[in-house]
């Protein structure tokens, strides 16, 4: 199989006239990457790629956080097209968002999912975010959608400066936030009545990358 040699330079051009170089080993690394991909998986298993690529059907719609080291089909060895991936800031079901709404629509009347993942994580960034102030414009807005879950969190721990407890109670508040967020899950229409009609489940899942584990928050 042959293939385009990679540009000399690659470049990214903004509205303002100027120019911004991207580095070449960055992009690099991710075209080689794939090289690896299709010589070591997908030209391996070309039957299943051609079927997904006539269509997919997941079983689970899985919310998570962007960050980069949560990444939720290499964690739970997941196939291509088993999961229905929604990312944000937070792992958050953020009310009345048409972005969500959207993703959410399609994966339980096109899609058919059986089960809803939201799954948090250790040292997330958008936990820690809720108690610190910021000159951010958009985050803060966000985050609105998790801020009753520090609020929780706060009348039974509040904020110490002891490093044991400290370490807890942010662990809490990432713990609350599932929690929350499956709440604000629950408040959607369209899960009301596929929950009433017993057509799906959900599901709350922490994962902590000190040692790779998942477990399910009740």
């Amino acid at each position: 199989m042959d293939f385009d040699p990679l540009p000399a330079k690659i470049t990214t051009l903004f509205t303002d006239g100027g120019e911004d170089v991207v580095s070449k080993s960055m992009i690099e690394r991710l075209l080689e990457g794939n090289l690896k991909f299709i010589n070591r998986d997908f030209e391996k298993h070309l039957d299943f790629y051609k079927k997904l690529s006539q269509g997919q059907s997941p079983n689970v719609l899985w919310i998570g956080c962007s960050d980069s080291r949560v990444n939720p089909e290499r964690l739970t060895c997941s196939k291509a097209g088993e999961l229905f991936v929604q990312r944000n800031i937070g792992n958050v079901v953020p009310i009345h968002d048409w972005n969500f709404a959207t993703v959410l629509e399609y994966a339980l009347n096109h899609l058919k999912v059986k089960d809803i993942v939201v799954c948090g994580h250790s040292d997330c960034g958008a936990m820690k975010a809720l108690s610190k102030e910021t000159n951010d414009v958009y985050i803060p807005l966000w985050l609105n959608n998790a801020r009753e879950a520090k609020e929780r969190v706060d009348r039974k721990l509040p904020p110490t400066e002891d490093p044991r407890i400290a370490a807890e109670r942010k662990r809490m508040i990432e713990l609350e936030n599932v929690r929350l967020q499956l709440e604000h899950l629950r408040n959607y229409p369209l899960v009301k009545s596929a929950l009433h009609r017993g057509a799906i489940a959900l599901h709350g899942l922490y994962y902590d990358l000190e040692n790779g584990t998942l477990t399910v928050v009740e």
